[in-house]
């Protein structure tokens, strides 16, 4: 190895000088030098450089080295009546990376009803790594060199089919949730294997079966091969596409590998999953020169009937694998009129999925983004988001009502949001729609009005392609329904038209357009309904990427793989929501006592039905270890309510905890609260909401929910202001000339 040239791209791979990096500052902490309530602290790229070398010139070890915060100064931000300290980055080097864990976690549950998969087995490949517990919650670690996460999900009380699912994850560690959807086995019926047998597959109650197994007399046979005779318990569950509800049921990601090694998608015409044992259903049965008769006339598209084919899933790659082809053939089932069928023979020798499918090249990308707030600020753009997309084949006449959906994918958003596949047509735009939704912490998040007025700002798609694209919210027709949703015409962009080529639509071919599409390109929106709050850390740190952690005493995150969020709940009687303030100070630690480790900011949220209640989940730093793991630290936490406030009561059982746990903080003044956090992760019954994770988003996710339930296992998006609360402060009434604290900030962040 030549060591000018490692030492070359050491130098070029890190550049000491940190990149600009805007961060917003309390409300009450407008800059007039800059005109703007933002201050620039610098941030270094997390990305690969060189490691350090040893005497013999090779590569000392296999560490991982990133650009990190090398040098930090500590600098006095001038604020309306005190000042706030926050830690610049000076300069960057190569340092060890910061080690982040990668998680999918989530829940595992029916589709019917929400019954969770209690005590479920987790396979990746043919190992088992996890299993669900008693409410269906799952966490699995995702090894480091995956590209592609395959789990298979197999219930052991065999209520419902085993579920493979590829579930996106964050390639920058931390957890994303999914809400995995299981169908429910039917229930078996009993055949004489001596007979012919025709089982229907088909869900829709008005409508003629999709397809029909025939199987013939003896065909059954043991496992080691020998014909089975007597009766045979059937149990087999078709996913009929035909019901729009079932998209988020789909396996996999219905995706095959051509001749080439290409990667190609699957349009689904239904899937089905057979099983087939002894009377006593003790042991499993195979069968042979099962035939498939697929009823063309449920088949809209022409060119599809001579591209079917039979196909079934492998669990461990979690790609599909053809099975035969089907010819066409005329016969008159069931004494009704003469009909064609798709004609397919198929062996079923082991529990696999199988399904009725046509290959599709006529794809797109989708670009979509996720944000904080419907200002739709840059800014304020959310990684970790599920996108999904269900194509669907609408009904002639009516594209807001489809006829079938034909795939199912999702990807997660990251800095720059997601793009999703789908499929779409030049020639024709209505020959396939989409219906795309999204979803965080398995919270769902709103999408765009497009009615009573369709704003094309607001929508994030200019015009005239927007009205080509035919954009949808789900409550368009019925402002009842959810607005978690929305349906676009999967138009494929013309490419000689120059209002088509800017998103929000992109061809197949130009991924790499789409991922690295500026904000100002055509994209389509989802938001937080959230709330105003605010975060500040004087150690910043985006909590999107935890490479950006840094190893300081004030970082409000101690540790960069384990996460735990603190809230206390404030309750609020009065006219009036309130802004109320958390000041997080070191408390007992010798190197932070008295140092700010941040603030957060919550307006308080008026109680349904109450007019003159209100409540506030807000959130604190933890007591605990700092980052060097040698001491703990009982964080001094100051709640302030803003406005003319006074405190009524406090929590009695959080009060003799503190009294239990010295040292106890002083707290002479009536309008606020200070305490030392207690060290012990407190529940409902204290007003403290504490939760634990890979992921900081997601530790605060859940604990916000739990929150505004007042439960330590519930969670909800309502403010229930009664229960599991910890302080109680009585506010009078701010006169007019006393604007609110948010509002002046979202007037001014506008502008700025």
């Amino acid at each position: 190895i030549n060591k000018s040239s490692l030492t070359g791209r050491h130098e070029a791979a890190c550049d000491p000088q940190p990149q600009s990096h805007l961060i917003r500052l309390p409300h009450d902490c407008f800059q007039n030098a800059t005109n703007s309530f933002y201050y620039d602290v610098g941030k270094c790229p997390a990305k690969i450089c060189a490691g350090k070398l040893d005497k013999g010139l090779r590569c000392k070890d296999n560490t991982a080295y990133c650009c990190g915060v090398s040098k930090m100064e500590t600098r006095q931000i001038s604020c309306n009546g005190y000042t706030l300290p926050t830690k610049v980055a000076v300069e960057c080097g190569c340092k060890k990376c910061t080690e982040t864990k990668k998680t999918v976690r989530g829940r595992a549950i029916a589709a019917d009803n929400g019954e969770p998969l209690r005590f479920g087995h987790i396979y990746m490949g043919n190992k088992r790594v996890s299993m669900t517990g008693y409410k269906g919650t799952f966490s699995v670690h995702v090894p480091a060199d995956t590209e592609r996460l395959v789990l298979t999900f197999v219930d052991r009380l065999q209520k419902f089919v085993n579920t493979t699912k590829v579930l996106p994850f964050n390639e920058k560690g931390g957890a994303v949730f999914h809400e995995i959807k299981l169908l429910r086995k039917k229930a078996p019926v009993t055949l004489e294997s001596s007979e012919t047998n025709v089982i229907s597959l088909g869900e829709m109650e008005d409508d003629d079966p999709i397809a029909e197994l025939e199987i013939p007399p003896y065909a059954f046979y043991r496992k080691n091969g020998e014909v089975y005779t007597g009766k045979v318990k059937a149990s087999v569950t078709f996913l009929d596409p035909r019901n729009i509800s079932t998209a988020d049921v789909t396996q996999s990601d219905l995706n095959f590998v051509d001749d080439e090694g290409d990667v190609f998608p699957l349009r689904t015409y239904g899937m089905f999953s057979v099983d087939f044992t002894d009377e006593l259903g003790t042991e499993s049965l195979n069968a042979e020169e099962v035939k498939v008769h697929l009823d063309t006339a449920q088949v809209k598209m022409p060119e599809h009937l001579e591209e079917m084919k039979l196909w079934s899933l492998n669990p461990e790659t979690g790609l599909w694998e053809e099975e035969g082809d089907f010819s066409l053939e005329k016969s008159r089932r069931h004494k009704r009129e003469e009909r064609t069928f798709l004609v397919g023979n198929m062996e079923i020798k082991e529990r696999r999925l199988f399904n009725l499918d046509v290959p599709e090249s006529r794809r797109c990308y989708v670009k979509v983004r996720a944000y904080r707030s419907e200002r739709f600020l840059p800014s304020e753009q959310i990684q970790g988001v599920v996108i999904s997309v269900i194509n669907t084949e609408p009904e002639p006449g009516f594209s807001s009502n489809p006829r079938a959906w034909g795939r199912f994918d999702s990807a997660v958003t990251g800095p720059n949001g997601a793009c999703v596949p789908a499929f779409c047509d030049e020639q024709n735009p209505e020959a396939y729609a989409a219906y795309i939704l999204a979803s965080m912490g398995g919270e769902e998040l709103e999408a765009v009005a497009s009615a009573p007025k369709l704003n094309p700002n607001v929508v994030g798609v200019p015009q005239p392609y927007l009205n080509k694209l035919n954009y949808r919210r789900t409550d368009h027709e019925d402002s009842n329904t959810k607005k978690t949703a929305f349906s676009i015409s999967m138009a494929k962009p013309n490419p000689n038209s120059p209002e088509e080529n800017n998103g929000p639509i992109y061809a197949y071919e130009n991924l790499s357009e789409c991922e690295e599409a500026p904000y100002s390109a055509a994209h389509f929106r989802f938001y937080r309904v959230e709330g105003d709050m605010y975060d500040y850390n004087t150690v910043p740190f985006n909590e999107d990427d935890l490479m950006s952690w840094t190893d300081d005493y004030l970082a409000w995150w101690p540790k960069p793989m384990e996460f735990r969020a603190c809230y206390i709940k404030v309750k609020i009687n009065g006219p009036q929501e309130v802004n109320v303030r958390s000041r997080n100070m070191g408390g007992t630690h010798p190197r932070t006592i008295g140092k700010l480790y941040g603030i957060r900011d919550v307006r308080s949220i008026r109680a349904p039905g109450q007019p003159s209640v209100s409540a506030a989940c807000l959130e604190f730093k933890c007591s605990g270890m700092l980052y060097d793991q040698d001491r703990v630290d009982r964080t001094l936490v100051k709640v302030v309510p803003q406005g003319s406030c006074r405190r009524d009561s406090v929590n009695s059982m959080l009060h003799e905890y503190l009294v239990n746990h010295l040292p106890m903080a002083t707290n002479n003044d009536s309008s606020e609260y200070t305490m030392l956090a207690p060290l012990d992760p407190l529940g409902h019954n204290y007003g403290i909401y504490t939760v634990t994770d890979q992921d900081p988003r997601i530790a605060k996710e859940i604990a916000l929910g739990r929150c505004f339930d007042g439960t330590s296992d519930g969670t909800s998006r309502t403010m229930k202001s009664d229960i599991g609360v910890a302080l109680t402060f009585t506010c009078s009434e701010r006169s007019a000339a006393e604007q609110s604290a948010f509002q002046s900030q979202r007037n001014s962040g506008q502008q700025s």
